[in-house]
């Protein structure tokens, strides 16, 4: 007796189908599992007998020898759980067969003991997975079935425990496939809690942040403790556009394959925030681990923030595997058996005290640093990490003045409307460009096609190249940003105070680092 069912694994973000063929002969009982299957799927010869005999069916006393194909790929994961019960019923005679067919359906889910399905990590990328090989029917447990549903031309059966599986694919109870109303997912975001109204004063930081949305361009807060740069950070998310249909569907693949979708939440609607702590290894922010890697915290910041506060505290190491991902958008994970690459196209905002003690040019306050203690704070942070920083902006103290000002400052609404006219023009402007978005994305080619000097503009930069040290990549992160700049202003052309703007942005670089 023999059976055939489809299944699928993740392996990164993506996902790969795997076949489970289960065969019961006569002999002595035994359960045998191939198929390079790792400690989660062999417990399964525990999980799934006592799943099928407390669902109230008969679990075959033969010899069964279940194989999970291509046999040459390590499937990790308990979500074969539910094909395998499935699989053997089928076998036994138990299930329908035809029901079962490999051809038209796929199975995923975790197994408890008493037959109820637990949820299963990738739900989407297995989705996406099912659907390009012509697969239209998928049984998943219900909790992750909200997130399969995204997807059109795909039918999500939603179960509760195995009986229910094993009645519907015998006729004996009906189904209804899940329908989620993606637009309504979108609509019903709440507005961010955060406003940039609550941070008095440093219009100047604002007016960077703005800037800094509006072409997705990294920056840098430098200034002394309490000037507010941790606040202006988390408060950058009220004035990004809202995510796209296909930028969450990204993000929300990511989140799932490494475990972190909420439950009751089927889509990641807003742009993600990730701050971690400055004792984060480089291998939980890029990524990996063993076996099933996953993906790290420049991923889980796909399409959204990735805010490192005290930036010197990092370790260097840390620090310098973000070179790589901020130019690529894209981090490359090699293992003896697999590469995995996870996107990491995120907006890097850092902030720093100036010094150890953190008065270093505040003019409030001493500092009791010397300037060995101070070059070597500095040192911290290397040049070509400080090159791949678009926007530089220091971060004063706030004056009394300011702090007890009666009116609020403009509302992250008004900024946002802005920022979202500026990426509409972007989105026109890149429309035909491959993997290009805002301007952060564009390459030497786009740079000079759409960054064009006049000649007042040209001898500025020329003049600022020459007596702050910059270098090449400086010079096109200045042409980007001015093109932020020139958006804003809904201005075709770049003019030299836009180019005037964007230099200023680069106060902290190296001649000055130094000094």
């Amino acid at each position: 007796m023999f059976s055939r069912l489809s299944s699928a694994a993740t392996l990164g973000v993506s996902a790969f189908l795997v076949t489970i063929e289960a065969h019961l002969e006569n002999g002595l009982p035994g359960f045998a599992v191939v198929g390079l299957p790792d400690s989660a799927v062999r417990e399964a010869r525990e999980r799934v007998p006592a799943a099928i005999k407390n669902s109230n069916y008969n679990f075959p006393l033969r010899k069964i020898t279940l194989n999970l194909a291509p046999a040459d790929v390590r499937k990790e994961g308990s979500a074969f759980d539910l094909p395998i019960a499935v699989g053997i019923l089928s076998a036994a005679g138990q299930v329908e067969s035809a029901a079962a067919s490999a051809k038209d359906n796929l199975f995923l889910g975790e197994l408890a003991l008493d037959g109820s399905i637990r949820p299963i990590r990738g739900a989407l990328s297995i989705a996406m997975e099912a659907r390009r090989n012509g697969i239209r029917r998928i049984f998943l447990p219900a909790v992750n079935a909200p997130e399969a549903a995204m997807l059109e031309d795909v039918e999500i059966f939603p179960l509760l425990n195995l009986r229910q599986a094993v009645e519907f694919l015998n006729g004996a109870a009906d189904i209804k496939p899940l329908r989620v109303d993606a637009a309504g997912i979108f609509s019903n975001q709440k507005p961010s809690p955060f406003n940039l109204r609550d941070v008095k004063g440093q219009q100047a930081v604002k007016r960077a942040l703005e800037v800094a949305a509006a072409g997705g361009h990294n920056l840098i807060m430098i200034g002394p403790p309490g000037s507010g740069k941790t606040m202006l950070a988390k408060r950058l998310p009220s004035v990004l556009p809202p995510l796209s249909l296909e930028e969450a569907m990204e993000t929300t693949r990511i989140h799932s394959a490494a475990g972190m979708l909420p439950e009751r939440d089927s889509l990641v609607a807003v742009r993600p925030f990730r701050s971690p702590h400055h004792t984060i290894s480089d291998a939980a922010l890029v990524g990996g681990g063993v076996g099933n890697v996953r993906p790290g915290e420049i991923s889980l910041a796909h399409h959204g923030v990735l805010f490192l506060d005290e930036l010197p505290e990092f370790a260097r190491n840390v620090l310098e595997v973000l070179r790589q991902p901020l130019e690529d958008k894209q981090i490359c994970i090699s293992r003896t058996r697999m590469t995995v690459e996870f996107p990491s196209n995120f907006m890097l905002v850092c902030s720093m005290n100036p010094c150890p003690c953190g008065n270093f040019g505040s003019g409030r306050h001493d500092c009791t640093c010397s300037q060995r203690q101070i070059q070597r704070y500095m040192s911290r942070i290397s040049g070509p990490l400080l090159d791949r920083i678009d926007i530089h902006i220091s971060v004063n103290s706030v004056r009394y003045q300011e702090l007890s000002a009666r009116h609020a400052g403009e509302d992250s609404r008004e900024i946002r409307k802005r920022v979202v006219a500026a990426r509409r023009i972007q989105t026109e402007r890149f429309a035909e460009q491959v993997r290009m978005y805002k301007n952060a994305d564009m390459d030497s080619a786009a740079i000079r096609r759409y960054c064009a000097l006049d000649n007042e503009s040209q001898e500025l930069l020329k003049i600022a190249m020459t007596r702050m040290g910059l270098s090449a990549r400086a010079f096109d992160r200045i042409l980007k940003v001015a093109r932020s700049i020139a958006d804003l202003a809904g201005s075709e052309a770049l003019a030299v105070d836009h180019v005037a703007e964007a230099i200023q942005y680069r106060s902290l670089d190296r001649q000055f680092w130094n000094a």
